[in-house]
């Protein structure tokens, strides 16, 4: 099974769970933030809005990424990144529960690509092999990252090179997720560590300012 048929397949299951066990759509805080999941009207900050997945006209693309960090990315990131808008996906599992992310609009996927962008600079100023995220474990400051040599999935703490592989693919690891049927979180950012590499930051401003003209 290809990594889009397992996202797939998690879609259908996860809205399919959510109408059998409440008989509604899960919902999300868009924090003020428009999409085109949002079914109704977009609420006032602080209101939850009921949501389903929808498939862009046109993939997200990480080539400017690629061009700019001189690095092939894993195919896997386009599928799993790129071919909906949806919000963050709960889920339980035998490594406990946790999230994968998604994007919730344009902008959002912008900021996403920025944040990974500045994983993957961190990732080499550290000297450690490169890995790009696709969620968290709610169990501590543990993130969930692909590993960009062999597409396989890890628990990584940031700053730290990944020790405990969790699957051989992106495909296989979302294919062992179940749907978890709670109530909506108000999304936050993946923590960064912190180090002490002053320049790199602005280095990675400058990059995306001419990514983000390239487009």
């Amino acid at each position: 099974m290809s990594c889009l048929s397992a996202l797939d397949k998690f879609l259908q299951n996860y809205h399919q769970a959510y109408l059998t066990t409440l008989g509604e759509l899960p919902r999300y805080y868009p924090q003020g933030e428009p999409s085109l999941c949002i079914q109704g009207e977009l609420p006032d900050m602080g209101e939850t809005v009921a949501w389903k997945p929808i498939k862009r006209d046109e993939e997200g693309s990480f080539v400017n990424l690629e061009h700019a960090l001189d690095l092939k990315l894993w195919p896997d990131i386009h599928s799993f990144y790129g071919q909906y808008f949806a919000a963050p996906l709960l889920f339980d599992s035998k490594w406990g529960t946790g999230e994968l992310l998604q994007a919730w609009n344009e902008d959002d996927f912008n900021c996403l690509q920025q944040n990974i962008i500045g994983h993957l600079m961190m990732k080499k100023q550290l000297k450690q092999p490169p890995t790009w995220f696709i969620g968290l474990l709610d169990d501590g400051d543990n993130m969930l990252t692909v590993n960009n040599a062999d597409g396989s999935v890890w628990i990584e703490i940031p700053g730290e090179i990944p020790t405990q592989q969790l699957s051989p693919s992106l495909a296989e690891f979302i294919g062992v997720l179940s749907p978890r049927i709670a109530p909506p979180v108000k999304h936050e950012e993946l923590p960064m560590p912190a180090l002490e590499h002053p320049g790199i930051f602005a280095s990675f401003k400058r990059m995306w300012h001419n990514l983000t003209g390239k487009r």
